[in-house]
């Protein structure tokens, strides 16, 4: 088949049962006047039927029924803007009740044997030839509860089939179930019980879970593919290969990427979804002099420690205790000796993935990182054994090889992730997935040299379905960095007035702050599933209901009693916050890769974590604000921003060479701003640090030297030559896109 064309800027959409295949056609205008070339949408295979994101596939040989199926999706494809997919290889869904995935109830009816038992990663091995399914309660009684209903068993929702000629006795089928708390009998998602993990290594079922999506691709419905979790692969290398070679679209890979790590040159994908971009340019408008201030500051409110590293190892080390036993059991079943050693090493590991391939030698960069994350490890485990680890990680069996880096990356989206970073947070906006904590900021040297090497096809991003806080929520964040005796000041005040739990309290005062103004019902669900992350009072598995009520008072409490000044605060950090939402968009819209805007994020959007951050798009809103007059207004600026850049990628090559442009050898300029060209023919100006670009007294005399010819800014209609002020450039918007004439 012909490649179809790559896109230059994509927009994500999050399909729903409320929101399918017709209800994204009837934006398919909006979106192409926007500067789209293609829409990006969430997955789109047969899932629970109820489900608000579609990860949960249940069946791949349909298109999902809930969003029009098939002729829904080919009608959307031909409505203008070429179709770019959302696909999930590594797992299915474990649905309630059971019998709704086929797959798996053939493996649950007929064992091993089963024609689909090949499908999924499960340990027969350790399960004495059954499958351990954790769906019982802490109290369960078999005889009472498991109920025999003819040819199945039934415990509340949940439905099993009965092995024939076993006269339903649980002691005679090919599963058993085990309490929820417990490790199932095959991989997971993570620590996620109810996705269980697929073999797509195998031809058999990489054909079988892809036939759809292949079609789809080669009739031209599909343009492009975003592959989610190959972490979870047991061999994302030769997945990705196989899946470039049956469809030769636009493809990036959901690899997330820690500090300077680089995704593999032989994985055959255009680059990543952009968590690394998105990492970058927020610490592009973070003050690293905010740094010492704020850690100081976060450690008096929270009694946590300093160093993160510590917070970190003991999250990773808590995770694996309480979530990982089975994975840990498997990993180190031929060498029990060394189930210490193979933990401390996980939990010493700063990635996601080591790269090393079964059968193969493993490169230079994989060798050096596991080395020294052993030299980490045997701080806490007999070096002798943690030596040992490492050689079987790095050259051993095929089993040892590939199952710790399936591991690996589960301990670190767990430990990481969902437990660290809700732990250690005096910036949240530094508390992204892939981001670093205790980085704070980079000088635009340093992401002049990030830009200069990166793909130019791989995905840019700053807002996600899985994003912790929208770009907007970190925008007003970054100004803290900033402003942080005033903001110590403000959170002294509020704490005084409402308080509960120390190591919750200060997370909040951010949270609500940067989300403001925000329900109590939001506000109040978001702290408490951070509690719930953070594993320090109360857990997923450690629930408290007194403690639970104990958030959702705070919660009402802290916007009832402080909410007045929470706003007023907001109010002073917004004059500042719109510079850096402008800039940072500007900044991704315009750096190399193919930018996504996630949906709702052409203007303002101040949404959290999931769920939250797929609530309703108002996009009646939105496609009025082409029409409106420039009110002057946040959203009406970010729209103009975005639009513009939009419009200018279509008419760049996407490859165009990333040029860095100075900003002065030293004063506000140097300080200040960020400019770039891409090739001869755009130029990108933004506003850094703008509160202290304020104390300073604006911009002076400062001056930014154009390349050479004469340029017109998109946002303003001016023209501009040679040697310009910052203060003329910059004088209505914090920004500059210039297009050469």
């Amino acid at each position: 088949m012909t490649e179809p064309a790559k896109p230059t800027a994509t927009y994500r959409l999050q399909l729903t049962p409320r929101f399918g295949f017709g209800e994204a056609k009837a934006l398919v205008g909006y979106l192409t006047e926007l500067g789209v070339s293609h829409l990006y949408l969430s997955p789109i295979l047969q899932a629970v039927p109820s489900s608000e994101h579609g990860y949960d596939v249940t069946d791949h040989t349909r298109v999902r029924a809930e969003f029009g199926g098939v002729e829904g999706l080919r009608s959307l494809a031909a409505a203008g803007l070429p179709l770019v997919v959302d696909i999930v290889p590594n797992h299915m869904t474990v649905p309630v009740p059971e019998s709704g995935n086929a797959r798996l109830w053939d493996v649950l009816a007929h064992g091993s044997r089963a024609g689909s038992a090949r499908w999924f990663d499960i340990d027969w091995q350790g399960g004495g030839g059954k499958v351990a399914m954790p769906v019982l309660g802490d109290e369960t009684d078999l005889e009472a509860e498991v109920v025999a209903d003819g040819d199945v068993l039934r415990y509340y929702d949940h439905l099993f089939p009965v092995r024939p000629g076993s006269g339903g006795r649980l002691a005679d089928q090919h599963y058993r179930l085990v309490p929820w708390r417990r490790p199932p009998g095959y991989r997971r998602f993570f620590d996620v019980s109810s996705l269980i993990g697929l073999r797509v290594e195998d031809p058999e079922v990489f054909e079988a879970t892809h036939e759809v999506i292949l079609s789809l691709v080669a009739e031209g419905v599909i343009s492009g593919l975003r592959v989610d979790h190959p972490d979870g692969l047991a061999d994302p290398r030769g997945y990705l290969a196989r899946l470039r070679e049956l469809a030769p679209v636009w493809t990036v890979a959901e690899k997330i990427l820690i500090d300077d790590e680089r995704l593999p040159d032989d994985w055959a994908c255009d680059g990543t979804t952009g968590y690394d971009a998105l990492n970058m340019v927020t610490r592009l408008f973070v003050d690293p002099a905010g740094a010492e201030p704020l850690v100081e500051l976060f450690v008096r409110h929270t009694a946590f420690p300093r160093d993160y590293e510590t917070v970190r190892y003991e999250a990773k080390k808590q995770v694996l205790a309480q979530f990982f036993t089975g994975e840990v059991e498997r990993l180190t079943r031929e060498h029990p000796e060394l189930r210490e050693a193979m933990v401390e090493l996980l939990a010493a590991m700063p990635v996601y993935r080591a790269y090393a391939v079964p059968g193969e030698r493993p490169p230079a960069e994989t060798v050096r990182l596991l080395r020294e994350a052993g030299a980490r490890a045997a701080r806490h485990a007999d070096p002798a054994a943690v030596e040992r680890a490492v050689e079987l990680v790095l050259s051993g069996p095929a089993e040892t090889v590939t199952r710790f880096q399936q591991t690996c990356g589960p301990v670190m989206a767990k430990g990481v992730e969902d437990t660290a970073l809700y732990r250690w947070y005096p910036l949240a906006c530094l508390n992204e997935v892939g981001g670093e904590p205790d980085r704070f900021g980079v000088p635009a040297e340093e992401f002049h040299a990030y830009c200069a090497g990166m793909a130019p096809y791989t995905m840019t991003t700053l807002s996600t379905h899985d994003t912790k806080r929208s770009e907007d929520v970190r925008a007003r964040l970054a100004v803290l960095s900033e402003l942080h005796q005033e903001w110590a000041e403000a959170v002294a005040g509020w704490s005084e007035r409402v308080s509960f739990d120390p190591k919750l309290d200060y997370f909040a005062w951010q949270n609500l702050m940067a989300a403001w103004p925000i329900s109590v019902e939001r506000f109040s669900d978001y702290l408490y599933k951070a509690a719930r992350e953070a594993k320090t009072s109360i857990s997923w598995i450690s629930p408290d209901a007194a403690y639970e009520k104990g958030v959702r008072d705070f919660a009402a409490r802290a916007i009832d009693v402080c909410g007045p000044s929470v706003a007023a605060f907001t109010e002073r950090v917004d004059r500042y916050a719109r510079v850096n939402s402008l800039g940072q968009k500007l900044v991704q819209l315009m750096m190399p890769g193919i930018p996504d805007v996630y949906q709702g994020s052409e203007t303002t959007d101040f949404s959290l974590v999931d769920p939250d951050n797929r609530r309703p798009v108002d996009f009646a809103y939105r496609r009025s604000l082409p029409a409106a007059p420039d009110t002057g207004s946040w959203d009406a600026a970010k729209f103009l921003v975005t639009t513009s850049a939009l419009r200018l990628r279509k008419r760049l090559d996407v490859a165009a060479p990333y040029v860095p442009i100075s900003t002065g050898e030293s004063g506000p300029g140097r300080d200040h701003a960020i400019a770039f060209a891409r090739g001869d023919r755009a130029v990108a100006v933004a506003t850094r640090l703008p509160a202290g670009l304020s104390r300073r007294g604006g911009w002076g005399g400062a001056t930014l030297t154009l390349p050479p010819g004469r340029w017109r800014d998109l946002l303003t209609g001016a023209r501009h030559t040679g040697r310009i002020p910052f203060a003329h450039l910059l004088g209505r918007y914090p920004v500059a896109l210039l297009e050469k004439e």
